[in-house]
């Protein structure tokens, strides 16, 4: 008893993680239900939605409670939380935007997990603004925010900051390196992510970081589909 509460939240959190970078085997549950045999580029972008929706419905199951306490605490004082969310994810936004900058000049190259974005939206817009500003910061803000805010925040607000910025930063890299050059990506991305850790720090609830992350994510979803129409 004294070792789940000394460490409990490091397993749950240890386990969280490690539910979210195998969560693609949800994707194999339609694909034995519908016997597929041939997954097309549209199909993928179909399973990857229905893992992310049992995905997001698993992590909230898993953190109800919590998720309660913090959504009637952020629902308190919400014009005060989002005003605090906006002005951090305004530093976010910069922060990505001028490191974006310097290594365009330097790098010369888009960082590849956006180009993958890009594709995937120009084949199924509307699937992939759902999957990526409703689920994406449902999901991301409950595994690289709540997970490290109960394991670190404790301990060292600074360390739960920057470690979560870090992680949340090299998610959106690692998967789709093509030189190591693109491990540089993990700035901008990290740039973001501290700014979200931060609000939830200074809000003491995940709604906040939640709720700049999916208006972040649909407008950038939202302005790259007009780009492609255009």
């Amino acid at each position: 008893m004294e070792f789940l509460k000394k460490y409990g939240y490091y397993i749950k959190g240890l386990l969280v993680i490690l539910l979210f970078f195998f969560s693609d085997l949800f994707s194999e549950i339609p694909i034995i239900l519908f016997n597929i045999k041939e997954i097309t580029p549209t199909i993928s972008i179909y399973l990857s939605l229905f893992s992310n929706i049992m995905l997001a419905i698993t992590l909230i199951i898993i953190y109800f409670k919590d998720l309660k306490k913090e959504w009637l605490k952020f629902k308190s004082n919400a014009f005060k939380n989002l005003d605090i969310g906006v002005k951090y994810w305004l530093v976010g936004l910069i922060g990505m935007m001028i490191s974006n900058v310097i290594l365009g000049i330097f790098v010369r190259q888009q960082a590849a997990n956006e180009e993958l974005v890009q594709q995937m939206l120009k084949a199924l817009p509307w699937v992939m603004i759902i999957n990526t500003g409703v689920l994406a910061p449902i999901i991301e803000e409950i595994c690289f925010r709540k997970t490290f805010y109960d394991a670190l925040r404790k301990k060292n607000r600074w360390v739960f900051i920057l470690s979560s910025g870090f992680f949340f930063g090299a998610l959106h890299v690692i998967f789709s390196i093509r030189t190591p050059l693109d491990l540089l990506f993990i700035i901008p991305y990290s740039s973001l992510g501290i700014a979200f850790a931060y609000m939830y720090d200074k809000t003491e609830s995940v709604f906040t970081s939640m709720s700049m992350h999916a208006m972040h994510n649909t407008l950038l979803s939202i302005i790259s589909v007009l780009r492609l129409m255009i």
